[in-house]
């Protein structure tokens, strides 16, 4: 939607493009933005026989990208998506005009003892009464706010989950995460050469903010900004801050194109 220079927009898990949406309806009044939901997410396929992992994402993106016709767009990511990005840029050859991470997934060690939970006991997982997975999905949620979910965000973000198809899907992306997917990428990221910002939540207890310093340390350049009173979920945690942050980093980059 909107027009002007292209900026592409990629969640994270468990996730999904909605969590974007607001931002770029904002930003659209200045610039072209597009939305996805990687496969296993949101409102695309949840098949128990497509790959979420993601290297397969990163491949996606790149496919996505030509066939949207972009030839550099700005791209903001969060979470997963950050590894998506950044592994479309130095694997698969997709040219960005410049990168937003937001509380990325980039830097090992990463993945919690829940992660490792699903992923030795995935068929468990499937079969859990509807009952306790939910309790289990939105305690997990939760856990990505430092502010607190109202009752209306938390089944924003928990409904995808909650049917037969999204608890398998659920545990299914979890499952296939692996750290070696970034850890592919890890050494390359004094390579990047475009400009970077590097966004975290101060209080980000899932993806700790001292892993917001050692990138912004690893990629030349690289500008930092660190949002007070915002964990994870940093959109819903401070997104008046977060909006400011992207639209002024957004316009100073399309100005010095």
């Amino acid at each position: 939607m909107g027009s002007g220079p292209d900026v592409v927009f990629c969640h994270g898990t468990p996730w999904s493009s909605q969590l974007w949406g607001p931002y770029a309806e904002a930003l659209s009044s200045e610039f072209t933005v597009y939305l996805w939901d990687m496969p296993g997410y949101g409102q695309s396929s949840k098949f128990p026989d497509h790959q979420v992992s993601l290297d397969l994402q990163s491949e996606l993106l790149t496919d996505l990208v030509s066939h949207w016709e972009l030839q550099s767009p700005h791209v903001v990511a969060h979470d997963y998506g950050g590894a998506v990005a950044l592994r479309a840029l130095l694997l698969h050859g997709c040219a960005f005009a410049s990168l937003a991470l937001v509380d990325v997934v980039a830097l090992a060690p990463w993945g919690s003892d829940f992660f490792r939970l699903v992923g030795d006991n995935t068929e468990a997982f499937h079969a859990l009464p509807s009952a306790v997975h939910e309790g289990a999905l939105r305690a997990y949620i939760a856990g990505a706010s430092h502010v607190g979910l109202t009752p209306g965000q938390m089944q924003d973000l928990a409904s995808p989950w909650l049917d037969t198809d999204g608890q398998a899907a659920f545990y299914r992306q979890i499952a296939q995460a692996d750290q070696a997917y970034t850890d592919e990428v890890q050494g390359l990221y004094p390579r990047l050469d475009l400009p970077v910002l590097v966004v975290w939540g101060k209080n980000d207890t899932w993806i700790p903010v001292d892993r917001a310093h050692r990138l912004a340390e690893l990629i030349p350049g690289a500008q930092l900004e660190l949002v007070d009173g915002a964990g994870h979920l940093i959109q819903l945690d401070q997104p008046v801050q977060l909006a400011t942050t992207l639209h002024r980093w957004l316009t100073s980059q399309a100005t010095m194109r």
